[in-house]
């Protein structure tokens, strides 16, 4: 995975990585930590389906995802959360620190990431998190579809 500074100079976006000593896990942390609402945090969930590894990065107010949703979406047969031992393998990062962009994979965005100005998510370090204006997901990514 490049650096993140590089895929965002390289796109030409702006962006903020914000270190901080204490690891955030859950959206209800990083809610809490930088003061912001629960919508604007974007977890990134590795799904593994019948055509391989997707990205889905979801709004923290979401709650239920609905994976027959995402199945019918994506053209899948079968969808669920990859297992930590995968989403090592398939991002470098483990689970709670995945980076909302340069993992190479395509991607399902959630649409109410773009009510904010700002979203807030994993940058691939448990100890710093990406914010962003959530339009930059779609200029770094490989977005194959949105859930509603």
């Amino acid at each position: 995975m490049e650096s993140l500074e590089d895929l965002f100079k390289e796109k030409n976006v702006p962006f903020e990585l914000i270190n901080h000593k204490v690891p955030i896990h859950t959206a209800q942390e990083g809610a809490a930590y930088f003061g912001i609402t629960i919508g604007q945090t974007a977890p990134t969930l590795i799904l593994k389906t019948d055509k391989g590894f997707f990205a889905l990065i979801v709004s923290g107010d979401r709650g239920h995802i609905d994976f027959n949703e995402v199945a019918s979406i994506l053209g899948c047969n079968k969808v669920k959360l990859a297992g930590a031992r995968d989403v090592e393998k398939v991002t470098g990062c483990t689970i709670g620190s995945i980076s909302m962009v340069g993992h190479n994979l395509p991607c399902v965005v959630d649409k109410r990431l773009f009510q904010y100005s700002s979203i807030y998510g994993g940058s691939g370090k448990e100890t710093c998190t990406l914010k962003i204006n959530p339009s930059v997901l779609e200029k770094v990514n490989r977005v194959v579809a949105n859930l509603d």
